[in-house]
């Protein structure tokens, strides 16, 4: 188990992280706007910056440290999570998947909206998970480098597969097996974020577009190609373009990635690296084609005719949100039945038609098209299987990866 000590940033890092909080997915909290999450800013950074809270290092702690499972006797579940992440009806005073879990098991769910980003959320439950007390919270949702951090920290609890007899069966094969929580024995996806190719029809007049090497080679969208200031996203699609897996590359790899980035910024191929303000650029058609991130171009698509989207023969890059059990909750039986409620199809069909993302959930796809038929055949909502087999995710980072990597990219992008 991997010791909790404190990190100090880079004066690049430091710059990374306030322009992830200034444009990138941190900056917005909309259904259709992806979550503050595999920045490597933030990764590094946010763990960083709040290392100088006078929390003391946490000693040797070990997974799996509960509090005794007041759940038999306790019918209720602290379910934390971010904002506009849940079904709403029309009113907006009620979830109807949370009102029928409530309705079928007894159990009242406490929900709260009180995680903005991953890094704000972190110095939250951080003093409490360091000193080994309970955060008061039985499910939380964080993106998947701070879950890899909090694995490793030993500072979840690992799951009841007993509890979880519908998320066991029914989870994609995509999720099942990250790096850094194999067969999802810590974990389970809240949801899917995917990175990949949107474009202005209009503005590419004909100029045909099917890769990250017609971003960065043709002359003809010389200064009107957009990337992402997300170290991951960017990197893991230009990695992919290269041949490279992005769950298994080498420095060398890395840095000719990155070589090849920089000829492309250079010759002013590329016009910028943003965060999710590249939405208005492509939609005016200052931008012709870009890395974008799928919950964008879901609403994109809905409300401009020319926006659509592509996935590279390559490859494109994919990250989760997930659900974890803090150590010393109190309804941890309770939270592994909420969990696995919204891997039954019904359930999870209901969410997905509300927030559009990815769908981790197989079998859904008959329960969606009863509520939205285009969610339902979208396939950045409900991936087919030749688009979940070009899935790929950005393996975890060692510190000194983290660091470096992320230095490399912000001079790069001139942060």
């Amino acid at each position: 188990m991997e010791q909790y000590e404190p990190e100090r940033m880079s004066p690049v890092q430091r710059a990374a992280l306030r322009r992830s909080f200034r444009n990138g997915r941190v900056s917005l909290s909309r259904r259709s706007l992806l979550r503050a999450s595999a920045g490597g800013a933030l990764a590094v950074g946010g763990l960083g910056a709040l290392s100088a809270c006078g929390i003391p290092a946490a000693g040797k702690t070990q997974g799996g440290v509960s509090a005794e499972d007041h759940s038999a006797k306790e019918k209720t579940i602290n379910f934390s999570n971010w904002t506009e992440y849940m079904d709403v009806d029309e009113s907006e005073k009620h979830h109807p998947t949370l009102d029928a879990f409530a309705k079928r098991t007894g159990i009242k769910v406490k929900y709260t909206e009180d995680i903005n980003d991953n890094v704000e959320f972190f110095g939250k439950i951080k003093p409490q998970l360091a000193a080994g007390q309970d955060t008061g919270r039985d499910i939380i949702v964080v993106t998947d480098w701070l879950a890899a951090r909090l694995i490793r920290f030993g500072w979840v609890q690992k799951l009841d597969a007993a509890n979880l007899p519908h998320a066991y069966t029914n989870l994609s094969a995509q999720f099942r097996n990250p790096d850094w929580d194999p067969g999802r024995a810590y974990s389970y996806p809240w949801q899917g974020i995917s990175t990949v190719i949107a474009y202005n029809k209009k503005a590419l007049d004909g100029v045909e577009v099917r890769s990250v090497s017609d971003l960065l080679d043709n002359p003809k969208l010389k200064g009107r190609v957009g990337f992402l200031s997300e170290m991951r996203d960017s990197m893991g699609m230009t990695l992919l373009d290269m041949g490279k897996d992005p769950a298994n590359f080498t420095d060398d790899d890395f840095d000719a990635a990155i070589a090849r980035l920089q000829k492309a910024v250079d010759k002013g191929q590329i016009r910028r690296f943003t965060g999710n303000d590249y939405t208005s650029d492509l939609t005016k058609g200052d931008l012709a084609a870009c890395v974008a991130w799928a919950g964008d171009v879901v609403q994109l698509k809905a409300d401009s005719p020319d926006v659509d989207f592509l996935i590279p023969d390559s490859g494109y890059m994919t990250s989760t949100d997930n659900m974890l059990i803090p150590n010393k909750a109190r309804h941890k039986t309770n939270a592994e039945r909420l969990m696995d409620f919204y891997y039954e199809p019904e359930p999870a069909a209901e969410l997905a038609a509300y927030i559009n993302y990815v769908c981790p959930v197989d079998g859904v796809k008959p329960y969606l098209a009863k509520i939205d038929k285009d969610a339902a055949n979208n396939p950045l909502i409900i991936p087919d299987k030749a688009m979940a087999a070009k899935s790929h995710p950005f393996r975890s980072l060692s510190q000194k990866e983290e660091t470096a990597y992320e230095e490399k990219f912000a001079k790069l992008t001139g942060a």
